[in-house]
């Protein structure tokens, strides 16, 4: 069988195979030597400089238990009063050409905040690049390049139609190895890390390393299925990517507007478990978002959305888990009337919501409500997120998110923290968080106990 990719064809081969009586075709590896000198043009280096400008050092407390040392206080003042230059911090990434006219997309953890980007394509030509669009939230940046040509551009394929088990390969910039090829397969789908409301990761073996990031990730008809951004620290053979689809729901948005609008429901979510889906008269605990709150005058507000409710279906779209639900959300247009299909006491409801524009800071539906009171959101603690994050148990709520600047950051709170307890409190999930939170008035001290890798801690901030 021969498949089209670009300008050539590519062979898939496919053996008829016999397992327990049942007939089936099994896919064989495809080219990769076709594939590799096929692809590679497409895809970027991308080298990126940004100008630090250093922060006033902090006086050391003395551990000395008889007052400051005269030496260390004189090193300390001789340091203090010394000129600190503004330095430059370089980093490297991947990318690949979305355009004839040089449209490039990558991460925006790649060039967020960056002075100067360099682009250097696979026949060794350097260009500035220009970035013409951020997304912080789904961690996608468009840049443009003027080549004064046009390019050869990847193909971007369907990333919802792809399988556990499929072929993949990787083309990148690994510690600084330009043109990398990698292969390997489909690990996972639907992964969530923990890096931001939307997570839906494909995970795969394709060997993923610093430097990658931004890369693509195609399938065996050289299609782009993914834009590789996150790696697990310390493991083999774990990389995640962000399915293409949905960056192409945001690219128009990224290159007319330079940012993303997205729809707004004005929720709070929770998972349902086992027990909770017995008490709801739930066949499975996989199905549907459980509402923990509703902001006021929201348009889950408006729309008759009560706390309890579970959502099943969004725009007649089915709601399989929490997660699911605030991608639906985010990819609405704004203004537009959405069905909701609710389960409320036993039974089944159809309600009708207008979607808003979601705010700067605002989370599309599994925030916990306290997120600007103290700076930082938290998800529930997953599965998954609790392997990745190392906890031993399921206990607890996961940092997401902390603004710069607010209490959580003056207290040291940083993003993968799980708060495992508030004054005394377990908390076992974002409704426990929420609750805890509620019970303090502005102004009072709350003190979390969290867990961080391997070790615990205690801080305490002020509720703003």
């Amino acid at each position: 069988m021969l498949v089209r990719s670009g300008k050539c064809f590519l062979p898939v081969f496919f053996l008829a195979m016999a397992v327990g009586g049942t007939a089936f075709a099994k896919a064989v590896a495809p080219d990769f030597i076709v594939l590799a000198r096929e692809l590679k043009p497409t895809v970027v280096n991308i080298s990126t400089a940004k100008v630090i400008t250093p922060q006033k050092r902090l006086k050391r407390p003395s551990p000395s238990p008889f007052g400051t040392d005269p030496f260390e206080d004189f090193f300390e003042r001789f340091f203090e009063e010394m000129p600190q230059r503004p330095r430059k911090e370089r980093s490297l990434g991947s990318g690949f050409i979305i355009s004839k006219e040089g449209y490039i997309l990558t991460n925006n953890h790649v060039v967020a905040g960056a002075n100067e980007i360099k682009v250097k394509l696979a026949d060794g030509r350097v260009f500035t690049g220009e970035i013409k669009g951020l997304d912080d939230k789904l961690d996608l940046a468009l840049i443009k390049i003027d080549a004064k040509e046009q390019l050869p551009a990847a193909v971007l394929g369907d990333s919802d139609g792809i399988q556990v088990g499929e072929w993949v390969m990787a083309i990148g910039n690994p510690f600084g190895l330009a043109e990398t090829v990698t292969a390997g397969i489909v690990s996972a789908k639907g992964r969530v890390i923990g890096s931001g409301p939307y997570d839906d990761f494909i995970q795969t073996d394709a060997s993923i390393n610093p430097g990658n990031s931004g890369g693509p990730l195609f399938n065996a008809q050289g299609e782009v299925i993914g834009i590789n951004t996150a790696i697990v620290a310390g493991g083999q053979g774990i990389g995640f990517a962000i399915p293409v689809n949905m960056a192409k729901n945001i690219i128009p948005q990224l290159q007319e507007k330079g940012r993303v609008t997205r729809g707004w429901l004005g929720v709070s979510v929770q998972a349902i478990t086992p027990d909770l889906a017995k008490s709801f008269g739930l066949s499975e605990a996989k199905i549907g978002a459980l509402v923990t709150d509703v902001v006021k005058d929201s348009p889950a507000d408006k729309g008759g959305l009560k706390p309890g409710d579970i959502i099943l279906a969004f725009d007649g779209r089915q709601v399989h888990e929490m997660n699911e639900l605030p991608r639906l959300v985010a990819g609405t247009t704004v203004g537009k009337k959405v069905s909701l299909k609710v389960l409320r006491n036993g039974k089944e409801e159809n309600l009708t919501v207008v979607v808003e524009r979601l705010g700067d800071g605002e989370d599309g539906g599994v925030a916990a409500t306290g997120t600007d009171r103290l700076g930082m959101t938290v998800r529930e603690l997953t599965r998954e997120l609790a392997a990745q994050l190392g906890a031993k148990d399921m206990q607890g709520v996961v940092v997401a998110e902390v603004k710069p600047g607010s209490a959580a950051e003056d207290a040291g709170i940083a993003k993968g923290d799980i708060v495992r307890e508030i004054d005394g409190t377990r908390i076992a999930s974002v409704a426990d968080y929420e609750k805890a939170l509620t019970a303090h008035k502005k102004g009072t001290v709350m003190r979390l106990f969290l867990r961080r890798g391997d070790s615990s801690l205690f801080v305490a901030l002020n509720v703003e």
